[in-house]
Order: C-alpha cells, then sequence, then structure tokens
C-alpha cells in the first residue's frame, strides 16, 4: 500500500511512532493533547484519537486522568524493533528490487562512488 493511500490516523500513528523512537516525545514525558496534535497536523480530532489508542492497546503509553497520555518505558525500544521488522519485510524488498532493476550499485548509495 503506498503511503499517499494508507489511512490518515496510519499516517498520523507513523508520525508519533517517529517522534517517540527519535525522543521528542521521551520514556515519561506527555504525548500532546489530542485536540493539540489535531490541530498542528490539520486532522480530525477523532483521528488522532484512534492513532492515540493504537498506542495504549499497544502498551507504549498509559493514560493519567486529567493529565493526558505518557509515553512509558522502553516505548522507543519496543517501537524500534516493530518498525524495524516493518521495514525489512514490508518495505525492503520493494526497495531492494528497484534497486537492481535501475543498476545502482549499493556502494553509490552508500556514498563510497561517483554516480
Amino acid at each position: 500500500m503506498s503511503q499517499s493511500s494508507r489511512p490518515v490516523y496510519l499516517k498520523l500513528r507513523d508520525m508519533i511512532a517517529a517522534a517517540i523512537i527519535e525522543g521528542r516525545y521521551g520514556e515519561g514525558g506527555m504525548l500532546p493533547s489530542v485536540r493539540a496534535f489535531a490541530a498542528e497536523q490539520g486532522a480530525n480530532p477523532l483521528t488522532v484519537a484512534k492513532a492515540y489508542q493504537q498506542f495504549q492497546i499497544d502498551g507504549l503509553v498509559e493514560v493519567q486522568r486529567g493529565v493526558g497520555m505518557r509515553v512509558v518505558p522502553g516505548a522507543a525500544d519496543k517501537l524500534r524493533r516493530v518498525e524495524r521488522a516493518r521495514f525489512i519485510d514490508r518495505e525492503w524488498p520493494e526497495i531492494h528490487a528497484r534497486i537492481r532493476r535501475l543498476g545502482i550499485d549499493p556502494a553509490e548509495l552508500l556514498g563510497l562512488t561517483e554516480h
């Protein structure tokens, strides 16, 4: 499924996951409120709530009543493992096939040779 055809809540989920992995939402830190994140992204709050709910189901955040959602310890490592497996299983085969089809030298991709 191409990135453009993915549901909005999954795109938002990927953005939040990346922010957790990169430490922008650190372990023990709070995610932005649903309304604030929706306004920032120009998204419907219900769509953001759906993305947030998946993090809760996956045990990556915990709800603190009246406060918001806190990133649990170990969330970044767990997300990194999941995202890495998803990349290797779903995205890499297509990328690898395209590299071969275009005749690109892997050393060129690593910046070791001139194109």
